[in-house]
C-alpha cells in the first residue's frame, strides 16, 4: 500500500504509546520523526517501538527537516496552542489529545487556522468510540423515550492520582469533565446555551483545588444537562464513562457506563386512571465496529482525510465540548449564569 501519511509523534510520555502503535498498524502510514522537549525521551521511544526516525526537540524543525505531513499532538495541554499551530501553518493535518487548547481564544485560533489553511484538526474524544455510548445514542434518537428534557450525569471517582493533578486549581473540570460533557452533546445531539455551575472542595479531599462540580446547562434542543462530578469519592463509585439518565415525553433511557444502555416507556394500552404507569422495557442494540475508544477515534479522523469529509471530533465541533469546560469555570467564579455564545464571542463559522 502507498504510504499517504508521514506522521511526526509530539509529545513521548505514556499516552503516545497508544498512539504509535496505532500508525505503526497503518500501513499507509510512516513514521518519520519523535518530538520531545527532553529528547531523551523521544529518543527512548524510538528504541523501544523501534523505530529508525530521527528525534527532535523543536516540532518545527521536525516537520521541515522530515517533510511531514500530519503531526500527532501528544504534548501536555500547555504546549497544544503552539504545537498545532505551527503544524497547520506548516500544512499538516492534526490529530491531538483533549483538550483543543488552554483559553477560548486559543481554541477559537486553532479552529480559524484550520479553516484557513485547508488542513485538519481533529481532537481525540475516545469515549465516543464505545459501542455502548453508540447504542445509547441511537436508543435516544430513534424515539424511543420521546423528545428528551433532561440528561444527568453522575461522576464519582477517588482518584489517587500524585503529581500534577493534586496541585491544580481545578482538576475535576480542568483534566476530565471534557469527556463527560462532550458525551454529553454526542448523546443528544445538542450544543449547550448557559451554565451555572458549583465547584468546591469537599471535606477529605486530598486536592489542593476544587476537586468537586455541580453543572447545569441549557442545551439547544431545549434538554437540561445536570453535571456532578467528583475527583475525590471514596466508596460506591460510579463508572469513568459516567452513570447516565435522559428522560422524555415517553420515558427514561439508563445507562450506567458499566453494562448495556436499556430504556422503560410507557407500556401500550389504556391506562387511564393509574397512579404510577406500566412500563415496558426496551433494549439497545449494541453496533459493530472494527476498533474502539483511541483506535475508534483515529480510525474516523483517518477515515475523514481519505472521503473528504470533517471528523466526527473535528475542532470546529469539539470547540463546543472545550466552551463547557470554560464557561463553567467562568461561571464558578463569578457565581453568574454564563451564556456561551457571549463567552465564545467571536465564535467561528461552521
Amino acid at each position: 500500500m502507498t504510504i499517504k501519511h508521514r506522521v511526526i509523534v509530539a509529545g513521548c510520555g505514556g499516552m503516545a504509546n497508544t498512539w504509535v502503535d496505532y500508525a505503526k498498524w497503518r500501513e499507509d502510514t510512516v513514521i518519520v520523526g519523535l518530538v520531545d522537549i527532553k529528547e531523551e525521551f523521544a529518543q527512548e521511544m524510538a528504541g523501544r517501538k523501534e523505530l529508525k526516525c530521527p528525534t527532535f526537540t523543536d516540532v518545527k524543525q521536525a516537520i521541515e527537516t522530515t517533510g511531514a505531513n500530519m503531526v500527532f499532538d501528544v504534548t501536555i495541554p500547555s504546549s497544544h496552542y503552539a504545537v498545532s499551530t505551527t503544524a497547520l501553518q506548516l500544512g499538516c493535518n492534526v490529530f491531538g489529545e483533549k483538550p483543543l487548547a488552554e483559553s477560548m481564544s486559543d481554541c477559537n485560533d486553532i479552529v480559524r487556522i484550520s479553516q484557513s489553511s485547508g488542513r485538519t484538526h481533529a481532537v481525540m474524544q475516545n469515549r465516543r468510540f464505545d459501542p455502548r455510548i453508540r447504542a445509547y445514542r441511537n436508543l435516544i434518537a430513534g424515539g424511543t423515550i420521546g423528545k428528551p428534557g433532561f440528561v444527568g450525569a453522575d461522576f464519582f471517582i477517588g482518584a489517587h492520582f500524585g503529581g500534577f493533578r493534586d496541585a491544580m486549581d481545578s482538576p475535576l473540570l480542568l483534566d476530565m469533565a471534557i469527556h463527560t460533557f462532550d458525551q454529553a452533546r454526542f448523546i443528544i445531539g445538542a450544543n449547550p446555551v448557559s451554565v451555572y455551575c458549583q465547584e468546591f472542595n469537599p471535606p477529605g479531599s486530598w486536592y489542593a483545588g476544587n476537586a468537586m462540580a455541580v453543572c447545569i446547562y441549557e442545551m439547544s434542543d431545549g434538554s437540561v444537562f445536570n453535571y456532578r462530578g467528583s475527583w475525590c469519592a471514596e466508596g460506591v463509585l460510579t463508572s469513568w464513562e459516567a452513570s447516565w439518565r435522559v428522560t422524555g415525553e415517553r420515558g427514561t433511557a439508563i445507562w450506567d457506563g458499566h453494562g448495556e444502555p436499556y430504556a422503560e416507556v410507557v407500556a401500550a394500552g389504556d391506562q387511564t386512571g393509574k397512579f404510577i404507569r406500566d412500563f415496558e422495557r426496551v433494549d439497545s442494540v449494541l453496533p459493530e465496529m472494527a476498533n474502539t475508544f483511541h483506535y475508534g477515534c483515529l480510525d474516523d479522523m483517518f477515515a475523514a482525510l481519505e472521503y473528504s469529509r470533517k471528523p466526527e471530533t473535528d475542532c470546529s465541533d469539539n470547540i463546543y465540548s472545550m466552551a463547557m469546560v470554560l464557561a463553567a469555570l467562568e461561571s464558578a467564579k463569578t457565581g453568574q449564569k454564563v451564556l456561551i455564545a457571549d463567552f465564545m464571542k467571536d465564535e467561528p463559522v461552521q
